[in-house]
């Protein structure tokens, strides 16, 4: 009996590779060739399935196929072999008879698992009930070289699965679909906000001067034009530049980049979507995000409803909303409003904070550390200290706050929105003010943007912005505990 994946006794890698290399030259001096070009006209096992779905136990059909996939199983009895083949939709067994291929057969049942093959053959259900193809013709279509994740570095193995994603997905069906999942999640949303009249654009990735969020910047240097550039932290300030131009609904969904820590919710190259909609405030785009969140969820999943750590979690509108003053109180007892700058705000904390860290950064510590973990059900946190906000505009009832929300999910933020500051002469106070903390030593601050302001100075109507994570949409509604379940190819350290 061949091994199968349970059978398979444990060996050096070395040893394994060495061993399939081998097969591989006695396959090329018979004459096979181990990588051909194509197999065209395959099905994918998925239709074959279906379109057997109320066959009987043992009962043949003269039904055809072409399938192709990897060869995930390989239970050999001789003169007949059953093996397992897998792709992207789904698995099905293969009965290979000598009678049939003659000393083919033997050649079939003899590659190694994860070798990649096309199948020609004819479908029937077995005794037992489970759907096979009756092999009458294969092609090897890949050699694989390497055993699959499971024999030699295991399965539950963290680190081996973030650095060589590509055997995660062999090995696990699961996180294969979590990544189809994400790819129908982003479909979705730009479906969505393309019916809402929405317009996709492409703004630079490298730039001259980063903005658009309180963040550190990756820099870097462009030899023909001798100067620094900057990965983007956002694409804020370009789309609002296009407000500008007369685009008046306007997204682009794409990579940003974070010189930041690493958690379950950061990674310092990640994916947003962006939007802004001229003639809107903050509290129309609080209802885009409902209807977005929930119809993407509807779409994808079947279900407005999700769960996380044994908590249904109902993404539906209406979402609740209280503001960041009352959301810190009733957490920690401080009235951060009442604490106005630095000093009194780290007493009321019992804290010494760092040097660079101003009043603003204590205020954004506190929202993370003592209330943010316990945002449960979709929550609207609003109106910010103006300091925390250099691109919102000025609360039109409550002096010193902005127009400004921020969305929480499963006990992180997901999303982030202002009604945009449109007047040019206030937006370049708040650059000068973001500059004294650049000054103090925040590297995350805003730095002075000259273009944009002469952009704003064009005039800019009332906008309403929104920046939402689509890693961090990803993870919630699969569940996954952190950016990297949700993110192909994760920062790693060396």
């Amino acid at each position: 009996m061949s091994e199968t994946p349970e059978t398979q006794p444990e060996r050096d890698e070395p040893a394994i590779i060495a061993e399939r290399r081998a097969k591989l030259a006695r396959l090329r001096e018979g004459g096979t060739d181990p990588f051909p070009h194509a197999f065209p006209d395959r099905v994918e096992i998925a239709s074959v399935r279906a379109e057997h779905d109320g066959l009987e136990a043992g009962e043949e059909t003269d039904s055809s196929y072409r399938v192709a996939g990897r060869i995930a199983a390989n239970r050999d009895m001789g003169k007949v072999a059953f093996l397992d083949l897998v792709d992207q939709s789904g698995r099905i067994q293969l009965q290979s008879r000598s009678a049939d291929l003659g000393d083919s057969h033997a050649v079939l049942t003899g590659l190694d698992l994860g070798d990649i093959v096309g199948i020609d053959g004819t479908a029937f259900k077995s005794r037992r009930g489970e759907l096979t193809l009756r092999v009458s013709g294969w092609t090897l279509l890949a050699k694989s070289l390497r055993p699959p994740a499971d024999k030699w570095s295991g399965l539950e193995d963290v680190d081996t699965r973030y650095r060589h994603r590509e055997q995660d997905l062999i090995a696990n069906p699961e996180v294969l679909n979590r990544f189809l999942l994400r790819a129908k999640v982003i479909a979705e949303t730009r479906r969505w906000l393309d019916g809402e009249g929405f317009v996709e654009v492409e703004t630079p990735v490298l730039q001259p001067i980063y903005g658009g969020a309180l963040a550190r910047p990756f820099k870097t240097h462009h030899n023909a034009l001798d100067r620094d550039f900057y990965l983007r932290i956002a694409t804020e300030l370009y789309l609002k530049r296009l407000i500008v131009g007369g685009i008046e609904r306007v997204y682009e969904l794409g990579k940003d980049f974070r010189n930041e820590g690493i958690s379950f919710k950061h990674n310092p190259e990640f994916t947003m979507v962006e939007w802004y909609e001229a003639y809107a405030d903050y509290t129309d785009e609080a209802g885009r995000l409902e209807l977005l969140v929930s119809h993407v969820a509807q779409t994808v999943l079947g279900t407005t409803k999700v769960e996380r750590d044994g908590a249904e979690i109902e993404l539906a509108p209406p979402w609740k909303r209280i503001t960041l003053r009352d959301a810190i109180g009733e957490e920690t007892g401080i009235d951060v409003i009442e604490h106005p700058d630095r000093d009194s705000l780290a007493e009321a904390m019992g804290s010494e904070p760092r040097p660079e860290h101003g009043w603003g950064k204590l205020v954004d510590d506190l929202l993370s550390k003592a209330v943010e973990p316990k945002l449960i059900q979709p929550t609207f946190i609003t109106d910010y200290p103006v300091e925390m906000s250099p691109f919102a505009k000025a609360h039109r009832t409550d002096e010193g706050l902005v127009e400004r929300w921020e969305a929480y999910v499963g006990g992180f933020e997901i999303a982030n929105a202002f009604s945009e500051l449109n007047d040019p002469d206030e937006q370049r106070r708040r650059f000068e003010s973001q500059a004294a903390e650049l000054a103090r030593g925040d590297a995350e601050a805003q730095p002075m943007d000259l273009n944009y302001i002469q952009a704003l100075e064009s005039g800019m109507p009332p906008t309403g912005g929104v920046g939402l994570g689509i890693d961090r949409l990803v993870m919630l509604l699969t569940g996954a505990k952190s950016l990297r379940e949700v993110v192909l190819f994760p920062a790693m350290r060396d």
